[in-house]
């Protein structure tokens, strides 16, 4: 039996899905705001993003949305 590990964004993302709801911040936040709460592991999680083709001036909305996270 294989289980299968789960992308590391799809962990950023459920966190961010947290933060907004606690209000820790707003969905329509733009993700730079995020550096903020993650301190040494933002240049991390900040390429993973790039990677991905966000910019740091997307909402978190835009992070929230993405129903899966393929690397093609």
């Amino acid at each position: 039996m294989t289980k299968q590990v789960a992308h590391p964004m799809v962990k950023f993302q459920r966190k961010a899905a947290s933060l907004v709801g606690s209000k820790v911040i707003k969905s329509s936040d733009n993700i730079w705001k995020l550096a903020l709460l993650y301190g040494d592991e933002w240049p991390y999680w900040k390429q993973e993003l790039l990677d991905f083709g966000f910019t740091m001036n997307d909402q978190v909305n835009d992070i929230l949305v993405v129903e899966a996270w393929d690397e093609d």
